[in-house]
C-alpha cells in the first residue's frame, strides 16, 4: 500500500523532482531507440533550433581514433555508449527527420563555414548538437532544424552582447571604468577620458550571427527541402568561457544573459521559444571568483530557481560539471566526444521536457 503524503511534502517532492530533472543528470534518465530511418511530417512546419555560444558550442568532440579513449568511436565501439549512433552493420545512423545546419562568420562579415545535412556522425569532431538532435528528432513528429550559427573566443559582455544593452561603470583596483554598451567601442575606458574607437564594437558577432541565422530562415525551403513553413521554438546556448577572463563581465554576466533571452525571442518574433543553457563543465557548484560568477548567473536564469518567475517554464539551465569528463572549456575538454554527447543529450532532454510542460 502506498502511504499518503502530506500536500506540502508532496510539493516539495514534486520541486526536487523538477529541479533534478533540469539539472543536467537527466541525460541517465532516457535510453533512444535507433532512429527508424523515416522522415519527418513534412506537412507540418519545420521546428527550428537556434544553437548559439562559442567554442563549447562549436565543438571539440574527437571522433577518431577507435583506440583512444575519448574519442567517440572508442566511446561507441569499446564502451558501448550512444547505442542509437550506430546500426547493426557498425556504420553511423542518420536522422532523416533532423536536418542539422552550421554556419560560421566573424562580426558582420560573409560566411566563412557552412555545412548542411541530415543528422549523422561526419568529419573530424561533434559538438552537442549530436545528442540535442537525436533527443528533439525522437520527442517531435514534425521537422527539425538545428541551426548553429556561432564562432569562437567570443564574449557575452562584448562580442555577443545583445541590442538595448546598457554600458555600466566597474571599478578595478584605483580606476574606474566604462564599459561599453550596444554599438560602443573599444570595450572599455577610464571614466573621465575620451575612448579611442577600434574596429569592433559592442554586439558585433551578435548582430552577425543573428543576421546568418535570418538568412537561412529567410531561404528555408533551400536549406530544408519541401519544408512548409517554419516557427522558431527554441535556443540552445553554450557558452561563458572568455567572460571569466574579464571580472567586469563576469559580475554583469546574469544581467546580460536575461536580457539575451529576451532579445532572441523578440529577435525571431518568438515569445513563447525555449532557451536551454549549460555550464560551463569544469564550473563546480560552491566555486568562488569569476568562474563561479557565471555558473551562479547561468544557473539563475533556470525557471525552477525562483530568481527570475518569468522564466518558470520556458528557461532551464543544464548543470554541465557531473556531465563533464574532465579538462576545462578553455581547452576544450581535451577534446572527449563524451563530454560534448553527455551534454548534449542531458540539453536535448531539457529541452523535450520544456516542450512537454
Amino acid at each position: 500500500m502506498i502511504p499518503k503524503l502530506h500536500p506540502v511534502t508532496l510539493a516539495l517532492f514534486v520541486f526536487l523532482l523538477n529541479t533534478l530533472l533540469s539539472s543536467g543528470n537527466a541525460a541517465e534518465l532516457v535510453n533512444l531507440p535507433d532512429p527508424d530511418g523515416k522522415p519527418a511530417d513534412m506537412t507540418k512546419p519545420v521546428q527550428v533550433y537556434i544553437l548559439l555560444g562559442q567554442s563549447n558550442m562549436l565543438g571539440a568532440g574527437k571522433i577518431k581514433p577507435v583506440e583512444k579513449d575519448g574519442s567517440l568511436l572508442h566511446a561507441v565501439n569499446e564502451k558501448k555508449l550512444y547505442p542509437y549512433l550506430i546500426d547493426d552493420a557498425g556504420e553511423w545512423t542518420t536522422r532523416n527527420d533532423v536536418r542539422n545546419l552550421f554556419v560560421m562568420g566573424s562580426g558582420t562579415g560573409g560566411v566563412r563555414r557552412f555545412t548542411n545535412d541530415m543528422l549523422t556522425i561526419k568529419g573530424g569532431n561533434i559538438g552537442p548538437e549530436v545528442g540535442i538532435g537525436h533527443h528533439l528528432g525522437h520527442a517531435i513528429d514534425a521537422p527539425v532544424l538545428l541551426l548553429k550559427s556561432c564562432i569562437g573566443n567570443r564574449s557575452l559582455g562584448w562580442d555577443l552582447l545583445p541590442p538595448g544593452s546598457d554600458s555600466f561603470e566597474f571599478k578595478e583596483k584605483d580606476k574606474t571604468f566604462h564599459y561599453a554598451g550596444y554599438k560602443e567601442t573599444p570595450l572599455k575606458w577610464e571614466v573621465g577620458t575620451e575612448p579611442e574607437p577600434i574596429g569592433w564594437y559592442a554586439g558585433m558577432q551578435y548582430d552577425g550571427d543573428i543576421a546568418r541565422a535570418k538568412a537561412i530562415l529567410k531561404d528555408m525551403a533551400k536549406h530544408y527541402p519541401d519544408s512548409n513553413g517554419y516557427e522558431v521554438a527554441g535556443f540552445f546556448w553554450w557558452q561563458g568561457d572568455k567572460d571569466r577572463y574579464n571580472a567586469g563581465h563576469a559580475e554583469r554576466y546574469e544581467h546580460n544573459l536575461v536580457h539575451l533571452i529576451n532579445q532572441l525571442r523578440k529577435d525571431f518574433e518568438a515569445p513563447e521559444a525555449k532557451f536551454v543553457c549549460a555550464t560551463l563543465g569544469q564550473a563546480k557548484k560552491g566555486v568562488d571568483g569569476v568562474e563561479g560568477q557565471i555558473l551562479n548567473a547561468q544557473l539563475a536564469v533556470d525557471g525552477n530557481s525562483g530568481r527570475h518567475k518569468q522564466f518558470r517554464g520556458n528557461v532551464s539551465t543544464v548543470y554541465s560539471h557531473p556531465l563533464s569528463k574532465g579538462g576545462a572549456s578553455n581547452s576544450h575538454y581535451g577534446g572527449n566526444a563524451e563530454t560534448y554527447m553527455n551534454i548534449g543529450e542531458a540539453m536535448g532532454q531539457a529541452m523535450v521536457k520544456l516542450l512537454k510542460q
